[in-house]
């Protein structure tokens, strides 16, 4: 009998493939939708947390609550920043769109109100502010694209720290390794092409495909590589 391929075996989806949960140290999200108020918060630590390509701030506000936010760029212990809609446009401070004027930085933004933040997250991005209409505000999104978003949704000030972190240099296959490994990234990476027929459905060819990689949407795990539901192939005619 032959042997089940590697992505048969992530594709099952087991906790041989699953990184555990708890070896994350925090959940970034928004608390609840403040009123027209504010409050202040103040920065107490970073946290260096191996889900998160950015840094992390725990901010204790005047209430004695706590909570913790993706940093931004030129953030320090001990700055203060505000939570609110009545806010003041100060870096790493959470207000909805509406109150942000245009061509300010921001990032940790809300797709729709309430949902805790799920645009431009990562180490060195960051979305900016184009224009306000009655119902909506564009944003210039990491990807340059305009996105219209509701004015109710919310982001932080700046742009998330981090940023440059990818362009050192890794130097050593081990280094590579325990990056992946912190958050059970699969490596290293193989092309499809150089393996055998036994390992991979493109292998076996001499470092092309062979043939066809159009496959169904509901191929198993081994065979969903390639072109998966395709609505066409090959170059467009031209008129």
């Amino acid at each position: 009998m032959g042997k089940n391929l590697h992505q048969q075996r992530r594709g099952r989806g087991t906790n041989a493939f699953r990184k555990p949960p708890n070896t994350f140290k925090a959940d970034v999200t928004f608390g609840s939708i403040k009123t027209e108020s504010k409050i202040t918060g103040e920065v107490m630590e970073f946290i260096d947390d191996p889900g998160h390509s950015a840094p992390l701030m725990k901010v204790i506000y005047e209430d004695n609550s706590e909570t913790i936010f993706i940093a931004p760029e030129g953030i320090r212990v001990g700055s203060r920043i505000q939570e609110g809609a009545a806010a003041d446009i100060t870096l790493g401070s959470v207000l909805p769109l509406l109150k942000i004027p245009d061509g300010t930085p921001v990032y940790n933004i809300e797709s729709l109100p309430g949902d805790g933040g799920k645009l431009a997250r990562a180490a060195g991005n960051y979305a900016t502010v184009v224009s306000h209409s009655a119902d909506s505000v564009s944003l210039l999104l990491p990807s340059k694209r305009v996105m219209d978003m509701s004015p109710m949704c919310r982001a932080q000030i700046g742009v998330v720290a981090g940023g440059g972190a990818d362009a050192q240099p890794i130097l050593r296959a081990g280094k590579s390794h325990y990056m992946h490994h912190a958050i059970n990234a699969p490596w290293p990476h193989h092309r499809g092409v150089k393996a055998n027929p036994v390992d991979h459905p493109f292998g076996g060819k001499q470092h092309h495909k062979g043939a066809s990689s159009m496959v169904s949407r509901n191929a198993p795990p081994g065979a969903k590589v390639g072109h998966i539901a395709a609505r066409r192939v090959g170059r467009k005619k031209r008129n």
